[in-house]
């Protein structure tokens, strides 16, 4: 029995515009509002943990050296130098910034937010209270982690991994670690918030034709990251309040020996808790860069994406395999060696699925008829600093050469390569492919190509670089690491480092111009579909409609069908849109076994959706 014509559009209510300025643009239900939001907070999060690792990089190159400029405003305490004691809060809250309150809410809050609705066919999230909620639970934690910096004894400065002994009250006093460690607590919350939102909306409104294999990439990494998210951030959650219950309440559930009298605890329990979670958040912040990648190499390569499921599976395997590779994380904490040995054979075969992404969009940019868009830029950039970094990854998943490079400053060049300069990369590519369909104008091409080349340059020249003072020996987290004989050598290439670091932010201010510019004094036009791409975010004006969709649309093929020589004869133009048919016929809904609930639509019953 055939589906009726409007069964899909009463699944979802047309929702009627805002009147007040608050419902609008502070409490607002909106999916696209909230993803502005999100992106708001985030990027100014990421200007608060980049100005900080520029104030790490002048310690580096210049140790005990007084800040220009900027030293009498943040370190007026010590006459603009760098103590100990604000070098540990600086790299200390760097790292959470930049991890929870940088790349998280831009990546994940902004993008998942503005394409899982518009790229399935949806007119809002499955939750739309719950949205809200999850962004002003963000915002709250956010404030914590900036009251944090004005408490007596200042913010967290136990290290990004906040370890205990580090992180307990003889460690670090006073209020600063434990706002943090409750920010980390409610951030938390509301990445479950919105994990819970992105499956349900992914799984239960899609459009009619929309099945599992017409999926965007971009969709398929939010869900994905969505997944792991509901399934790991409790872990940390629990690991946050126990430390808390630590601090608070006299426990000793990281608490060992004598110290804790009989009822003795263990500091390795929180490592075993943090990187439960920690390794899987490796991938939850590059799987929707993946998904990014994955899809504008084929739209900008014109070319369908290669081995499309193959490309879903893939990353479907890294992240079930996300959640057994943690303990290379700890093999220099006295692991069992079998245990070690396990672990190591399980993070190197993570790296074979990963390597099968790689591949595919290798395979699918050749001989592809390539533009070279700033998208497109960016894209090739996280493909470069992924595949190098990954490649890096191998002699730290090996526990002999681990043992050497743990504690080393090529851990740090790795991690920030692979994950760090990756996620950057993507998100900004991100930015400018969907800033038309956040505020209904191109971004300047000019100024976003100088954006791109100064990121690129500026993380690879930073990461390299930390990369081979780590292999020389350089050890991490150290605030002088040129007070060893073995390291006073290595003061010049660290010197370098920061000279790259200083190019990579001055890079920045092409962005931010960009952004302001086209935000509030550019004229508001841009053509509906500007990039020529067949997912279903560009069937409707920039910027969209509250509602997204007047009328549910009707999917009637994936989101990457390019250069098809019949789409080129019946359409004349070398892309099909998801929402047209390929003789230009009004799409017909599917009957019920094409409902976009039915995950065992045969390729017949696709073909015959097509008309």
């Amino acid at each position: 029995m055939a589906v009726p014509e409007n069964a899909y559009d009463q699944l979802q209510a047309v929702h009627s515009p805002p009147t007040t300025f608050i419902a609008k643009y502070i409490w607002s239900g909106d999916h696209k509002v909230i993803a502005k939001q999100f992106l708001w907070g985030g990027l100014i999060f990421l200007l608060l943990g980049g100005l900080q690792a520029m104030f790490i990089r002048w310690q580096w190159a210049y140790p005990g050296q007084p800040v220009p400029v900027l030293g009498q405003i943040f370190f007026s305490d010590s006459g603009g130098v760098i103590t100990p004691g604000h070098y540990t809060s600086l790299f200390t809250s760097h790292g959470l910034i930049m991890i929870f309150w940088a790349i998280t809410p831009m990546m994940i809050g902004a993008f998942g937010n503005l394409t899982i609705p518009l790229m399935i066919g949806a007119r809002d999230m499955a939750f739309p209270l719950l949205n809200t909620l999850s962004f002003w639970t963000w915002f709250m934690s956010g404030c914590m982690v900036l009251v944090s910096f004005m408490v007596p004894y200042g913010t967290a400065a136990a290290g990004w991994t906040t370890y205990p002994p580090l992180s307990g009250n003889a460690g670090t006093p006073g209020w600063g670690q434990s706002l943090f460690v409750l920010a980390i607590f409610m951030t938390g919350t509301a990445t479950i918030m919105g994990g819970v939102n992105y499956i349900t909306t992914v799984i239960r409104l899609r459009a009619p034709g929309m099945t599992w294999d017409r999926i965007p990439l971009t969709v398929w990494g939010q869900f994905l990251t969505a997944i792991l998210n509901v399934l790991f951030v409790p872990v940390l959650a629990g690991g946050a309040l126990l430390l808390l219950l630590d601090r608070w309440f006299g426990t000793s559930f990281y608490v060992a020996g004598a110290l804790a009298g009989e009822n003795a605890g263990d500091p390795i329990l929180f490592q075993h808790l943090f990187w439960i979670f920690g390794h899987p958040e490796v991938y939850i912040l590059i799987l929707p860069a993946w998904g990014f990648v994955g899809d504008f190499v084929s739209f900008f390569s014109r070319k369908p994406a290669y081995w499309y499921k193959g490309s879903v599976w893939a990353m479907t395997a890294v992240s079930v395999m996300s959640a057994v590779v943690y303990g290379h994380h700890m093999y220099s904490t006295g692991m069992a060696p079998l245990l070690g040995k396990s672990f190591m054979m399980l993070t190197l075969i993570i790296s074979v699925p990963a390597e099968l992404l790689f591949l595919n969009w290798l395979h699918t940019m050749y001989h592809g008829s390539m533009r070279k868009t700033v998208p497109m830029m960016f894209a090739l950039g996280t493909i470069f600093v992924f595949g190098s970094g990954g490649l890096t990854g191998l002699p730290l998943a090996t526990i002999t050469t681990d043992l050497y490079l743990h504690a080393t400053m090529f851990v740090v060049g790795h991690f920030h390569l692979t994950m760090a300069s990756a996620a950057f990369l993507g998100t900004f590519g991100a930015i400018y492919f969907w800033f038309p369909k956040m505020f209904g104008t191109m971004m300047d091409d000019r100024l976003a190509r100088w954006h791109f080349w100064f990121s690129f340059i500026g993380l690879n020249g930073v990461f390299i670089a930390q990369m081979i003072a780590g292999y020389a020996g350089q050890p991490r987290r150290l605030y002088d690491p040129f007070q060893y004989a073995f390291t006073q050598q290595l003061l010049g290439i660290n010197q370098i480092t920061s000279y790259f670091a200083f190019f990579l932010a001055f890079g920045q201010v092409f962005f931010v111009y960009n952004w302001f510019h086209s935000i509030f004094f550019k004229e508001k036009k841009c053509e509906q579909n500007p990039w020529k791409v067949g997912t279903l975010e560009w069937s409707v004006p920039n910027p969209t409609p509250v509602y997204n969709f007047a009328k549910i649309p009707i999917v009637t093929c994936g989101p990457h069908e390019y250069s098809n020589p019949v789409c080129i004869k019946n359409l004349g133009k070398d892309w099909q849109g998801q929402w047209e048919t390929l003789d230009g016929s009004e799409p017909q809904l599917p009957g019920a076994e094409g409902h976009a609930e039915d995950e065992d639509t045969d390729d017949a019953a696709v073909d015959e959706t097509k008309g």
